[in-house]
């Protein structure tokens, strides 16, 4: 059965090619054109680097060096039975998670390297402007000596108001460190029982069951038995390029409440074994539970709807439409002031290969999404990786950041060559021995980033004119105040390179509210899952308190709410993640509060 569909699917790509010679092929999603001849020169699809023109609202600068964040990603480098397609393999790895690790109000940073025995580096915001990278000192520099970290998510599993930090890796256990609440962390992997050898990509803290504990749920890759640096086989890759799902069982860990987790995937039914490359959990039905998106490369996205009594119901048949994309990241904000969250999904795109173009799925409110991205003008990202809701102006509208790009190298285009084994019939694309070797050709390479601003109804591509002049092979961007002005800085990681913090410079200074909600009782202390709705003047704001969703990355979890040039907040409105709904006064703008439940 298997076999017939490989080379159904296969004769659907020969098809293509066969229309590919006089024009464009199409398959569902699909939009594929193979040129003549192996190779292009990178010049032929590298945009300028020289703005058009300044973008007048506002403008960011890397100040990395400046700031002392100049650590630079290593990559992975797995069994050399995979030496032909290394570049592909170690493509991925290059993460960032902010949280206040030492409670003194300042932001700091954790940052991954995949290299063996490269370390992670954790940056302490110094409150001048300026990082100093404790890594060691704290305790979790070392993660490399066996295995590759790929993901870090930061979580207060024991609500003792420190956060704690999970480390996601391949062919090694998955790691849990707990803050010792003195600078320090302790890694209690065995004795919490989340050390599995998963080959993770992805992880977020949520409260699934509602008994006020954050439970972690992990997105897998390749299968769990295949230690990726001792390979008894290379049938390791996905099965098909469009509807995979041979990838690892996803995993699901119950907190108990002692410090010892439980993984009760398989018995809930949210054990996906699509290719999961990031997880995001939001109230996506309004029903005051956080459900989960998976985000799949090679097939369909899931959506698992949380049904409010510690189990979960698929809904992905009637909640989306079919999705043979490469699903990269995932991320939710309220961008039509409706009170339900839309959703932004990274794929591919090419121009003259594949272009499969981003999703925003847009709340129907009724269980169902609609893809409005070609509608408003986000739908080309590129080799789409970390990308995230932002407002960076403080206007009330939402800016969408995309980092891209799979493979910067030499002028060889793989692109060809993936197009051909995609079509061959009869080869088994599953085994990575098959795939042509890409030595040091390019794929999707020397992207710029995206950034997308809301001009009317219409959102317009400005990242030049804005600032964002890197060309590295971006993976997770983590949106965080670091100075505490109210302004969102950005926070990249990219694969096999420096570091990259965008600072942030407005025309204007609009007015802002900023909150930190902290949740007692049945909420966890992060009150991850908490709506907030506020009223300034004609219009109404709804934000969610984070996971941690989006690709190699977690953002700032403090709620900024844009006033523009609004001075004060006329109601707000707090739902607590236990259902419990608070109304506030209203409270001074152009600051940051603590909101804590009942008090």
């Amino acid at each position: 059965m298997q076999k017939a569909h490989q080379l159904s699917t296969r004769r659907n790509f020969l098809k293509q090619i066969a229309q590919a010679s006089v024009g464009v092929g199409t398959a569902g999603a699909l939009l594929v054109a193979y040129q003549t001849g192996a190779t292009n020169a990178l010049g032929n699809f590298i945009q300028p680097t020289v703005p058009k023109k300044t973008y007048p609202m506002f403008q960011l600068r890397d100040i990395a060096k400046a700031a002392g964040v100049q650590a630079t990603h290593h990559k992975v480098q797995l069994d050399p039975k995979l030496n032909n397609i290394m570049p592909w393999m170690a493509s991925v790895g290059a993460a960032v998670a902010a949280a206040d690790f030492n409670n003194d109000g300042l932001i700091d940073v954790f940052v991954s390297s995949s290299g063996r025995n490269t370390p992670c580096h954790l940056y302490r915001n110094n409150g001048d402007g300026t990082f100093t990278d404790v890594a060691e000192a704290a305790g979790v520099a070392n993660l490399n000596e066996e295995g590759g970290v790929m993901d870090a998510v930061w979580g207060d599993f024991d609500n003792d108001g420190w956060p704690d930090l999970y480390v996601v890796k391949w062919s090694a256990p998955n790691r849990l460190f707990r803050n010792n609440r003195n600078g320090t962390f302790t890694d209690i992997t065995v004795s919490s029982g989340t050390g599995d050898v998963s080959n993770g990509n992805a992880a977020i803290w949520f409260d699934y069951n509602g008994d006020g504990l954050l439970d972690l749920y992990v997105g897998n890759y390749f299968r769990p038995e295949n230690d990726l640096w001792h390979l008894k086989t290379t049938v390791i890759m996905h099965d098909d390029f469009e509807m995979a799902r041979n990838a690892g069982p996803n995993v699901l860990y119950r907190n108990n409440g002692d410090g010892t987790f439980t993984n009760v995937a398989h018995e809930l039914g949210v054990a996906d074994t699509g290719w999961t490359l990031d997880v995001g959990a939001c109230d996506l039905f309004n029903t005051g539970h956080m459900d989960l998106y998976l985000a799949n490369d090679f097939g369909q996205d899931v959506i698992f709807k949380n049904n409010g009594n510690g189990t979960f119901t698929n809904v992905t048949k009637s909640a989306l439409p079919i999705d043979t994309r490469k699903g990269m990241n995932v991320d939710f904000a309220d961008l039509d002031g409706d009170g339900y969250p839309d959703i932004y999904v990274s794929n591919v795109t090419q121009q003259g290969y594949l272009v499969e173009g981003n999703f925003l799925w847009k709340n129907n409110r009724d269980g169902t999404f609609t893809n409005k991205a070609v509608d408003l003008g986000v739908w080309d990202g590129g080799w789409s990786w970390g990308a995230k809701f932002v407002d960076l102006d403080n206007d009330g509208e939402m800016e969408i950041v995309v980092m891209n790009g799979f493979v910067s190298a030499g002028k060889g285009d793989y692109w060809y060559y993936l197009g051909t084994m995609a079509t061959t019939p009869g080869l088994i694309v599953s085994d990575a021995s098959h795939w042509p070797p890409i030595g040091d050709m390019s794929i999707s390479g020397y992207q710029p980033s995206r950034l997308f601003v809301k001009e009317g109804d219409h959102y317009n591509e400005i990242a030049l004119d804005a600032g964002m002049t890197d060309r590295y092979d971006g993976r997770g961007v983590c949106c965080a105040d670091f100075d505490n002005d109210g302004l969102p800085e950005l926070f990249v990681a990219s694969q096999g390179a420096p570091l990259v913090l965008y600072k942030n410079y407005p025309a204007q200074k609009n007015h802002w509210l900023g909150l930190k909600l902290v949740g007692k009782g049945k909420s966890n202390h992060d009150a991850i899952g908490a709506r907030v709705t506020v009223t300034a003047g004609k219009r109404t704001y709804v934000k969610w308190v984070d996971p941690g969703s989006g690709f190699a990355s977690q953002s700032d979890r403090r709620l900024i709410f844009g006033l523009g040039s609004q001075t004060k907040v006329d109601a707000i409105e707090v739902r607590w993640p236990d259902g419990r709904v608070e109304h506030l006064a209203p409270l001074v703008t152009d600051r940051y509060h603590t909101i804590t439940q009942g008090a």
